[in-house]
């Protein structure tokens, strides 16, 4: 994929050339968009939100990292959500499809070639993991989130969330230790893989 021209042709109003940069990073945005907001519902409705107001800011766009500035749009989108809401989003530990049927774990986690039992526990590691995050401060879900889950720098961070870099490298910090606190708290829901076997260290 040529970035760098399709990103010129979508500045001249080209929507094929748009649409096949967001079909390269709209997993990265939904994904985003999921963490930060815990809901999936949310975070399609955020998402299309981003996309929407992308395209029609794309020509201020002078640069750098494509990835960072369409993340930070979806940034932007949740933050708007997370006010509207005025309240710290919730994920239940088993989520439920629309129609209100158990699922065993988010649609984008799906690996069709673990085990049974693998699913089982890597099901289990999500849930534990989505309820630690939905229990952060939304500054400190934000940063950490694109930090350690998209990959962004710290500066990358500092840009899409709009404050210093040292607040955003305090804030993952911060966002880190509590997540292992939790972690910690949540040891008999985790895989047996992630936890001292009591025999075996006898």
């Amino acid at each position: 994929m040529d970035e760098t021209a399709l990103i010129a042709s979508a500045q001249r109003g080209e929507l094929d050339a748009f649409n096949t940069l967001i079909l390269h990073y709209q997993d990265a945005v939904f994904n985003t968009a999921v963490r930060i907001l815990g809901d999936d519902d949310m975070a399609q409705d955020a998402s299309q939100e981003a996309f929407i107001s992308a395209f029609q800011s794309i020509k201020s766009f002078r640069g750098g990292s494509f990835k960072a500035w369409i993340l930070r749009t979806v940034t932007n989108a949740c933050l708007d959500e997370l006010r509207r809401q005025k309240r710290r989003p919730t994920t239940p530990l088993e989520p439920e499809t629309s129609d209100g049927d158990e699922i065993d774990s988010p649609k984008w986690l799906a690996d069709k070639s673990m085990t049974p039992a693998q699913k089982a526990e890597a099901d289990e590691l999500e849930h534990a993991i989505q309820h630690c995050l939905d229990a952060l401060p939304s500054e400190f879900r934000t940063a950490v989130v694109l930090a350690d889950l998209q990959g962004m720098d710290y500066a990358e961070v500092a840009t899409a969330s709009k404050v210093p870099l040292g607040t955003i490298k305090s804030r993952i910090a911060r966002a880190r230790l509590r997540l292992r606190e939790c972690l910690r708290s949540f040891e008999e829901l985790l895989p047996s893989s992630y936890r001292l076997n009591e025999e075996s260290a006898q």
